[in-house]
């Protein structure tokens, strides 16, 4: 175990909101053991961007870690050449050449489609009526379960990134992680052979309309490449765990920050700030992904802090991107900040995100610009409350508003 010095937090407030207990980390104690989590926690930007990739120290290969053992052994969870073999992959239909050229136009679709049917009522919620669902139909056509109802594939993702943010090891957390994983693969083994024998292998007279010609899906992708099933099924499941909560909190969460600050919506508007600057800020400001585990593997003193062999690491993203070295009054959700695009909500190392360019197509170029177009007066709800939650992901849990 670390020398780190101890810290200790609430649990529940700290999911709330951790930023204040972050900034006191930060200032005080920047490399620190917490152990209502059970982890030596970096707080600060400089320390994450220079060790995330040193991964002969700071190993993601996590044997025994939550996401291995209740999601399987990703490429999340691997390094050196087994993670670029299997990133490849992810980034050859994630990559930004076929998010423009191929998935842009299916997500402009789906949200022209959702935001024809909310705008006559006149009110909802962005969280459950739009980012939700939103996130859910891209992720179904990116992942090649398109037969996945999208409430399912809501549910299933938070239930997996409740289970392996589960560090007091609550079991009906677990329960519902399980259940989530079995409906997963259920929905893979149906669509498996479907893909298998795709259209140049199956008899022409027999057509399946939902398979695109040729699929271009995450499944179709990693099947025809030979990767072995159980690697093709971790790596869904990974997708799924990340790829429907951050876009979805990040939809709601930056439109929320536009309305509750009208002075920098109005600098949108006005065509003087972009999109992309808004997704970005408040990537900075409210991290939908705000930590990312690793495993010591080797002895090393950074700080005059000494990790031990199979200590566990968080490098705390939420906390780097309000880091106060390195970004001007960090609490402040700010478009003029030239600095924002320096954020690390992707991660800062050889893992860095591998949908990120799926995310930002989503949000910056379709889901944001398209919502603010489609329902005019777009407003919070008189009286609303709108409330964040968690820590290791975190998100509004609801954004009341009306228009018109």
């Amino acid at each position: 175990m670390s020398n780190a010095p101890i810290v200790d937090i609430d649990p529940t407030a700290f999911w709330h909101d951790p930023y204040p207990a972050l900034a006191v980390m930060r200032r005080e104690h920047p490399v620190a053991y917490v152990p209502q989590l059970g982890a030596t926690l970096f707080t600060r930007r400089e320390h994450i961007v220079e060790l995330e990739k040193r991964i002969e120290v700071f190993s993601s290969h996590q044997p025994q870690g939550l996401m291995n053992r209740l999601m399987g052994h990703n490429m999340m969870r691997k390094d050196g050449a087994e993670h670029l073999a299997e990133r490849k992959l992810m980034l050859a239909a994630l990559g930004p050449q076929p998010v423009r050229a191929h998935w842009e136009p299916i997500f402009r679709a789906d949200a022209t489609r959702l935001l024809d049917a909310l705008a006559p009522r006149r009110q909802a919620d962005l969280v459950s009526d739009y980012a939700m669902p939103l996130a859910a139909h891209a992720l179904r056509a990116l992942t090649g379960l398109t037969h996945m109802r999208w409430q399912d594939m809501d549910a299933w993702s938070q239930a997996m990134i409740d289970g392996i943010a589960n560090y007091g090891g609550d079991p009906a957390i677990e329960a519902r992680c399980h259940a989530a994983t079995a409906g997963i693969d259920a929905c893979i083994s149906e669509r498996w052979p479907v893909l298998m024998h795709g259209p140049e292998k199956r008899d022409p007279e027999v057509r399946d309309p939902e398979v695109r010609e040729p699929d271009q899906s995450l499944l179709a992708t990693m099947q025809r490449a030979g990767l072995p099933e159980a690697s093709v099924r971790a790596n869904i499941k990974l997708s799924i765990s990340g790829g429907q909560n951050e876009p979805r909190d990040a939809i709601a969460g930056a439109a929320w920050a536009l309305l509750a600050h009208p002075e920098q919506l109005a600098r949108v508007r006005s065509g003087a700030v972009p999109w992309r600057r808004v997704f970005d800020e408040y990537l900075r400001w409210i991290s939908p992904i705000g930590m990312s585990p690793r495993r010591v593997a080797q002895r090393y003193t950074v700080d005059g802090v000494t990790l031990e062999p199979e200590d566990r690491v968080f490098f705390m993203f939420g906390s780097a991107n309000r880091d106060e070295a390195f970004f001007a009054e960090p609490e402040r959700f700010d478009l003029g900040r030239t600095t924002a695009g320096a954020h690390i909500a992707f991660g800062a190392g050889p893992h860095y995100c591998a949908g990120a360019a799926a995310s930002k197509s989503l949000i910056a170029e379709v889901a944001l610009p398209a919502l603010f177009e489609r329902l005019p007066g777009l407003r919070l709800a008189p009286g609303a409350e709108v409330r964040f939650g968690g820590w290791a992901f975190r998100g509004p849990l609801a954004v009341p508003v009306c228009w018109g």
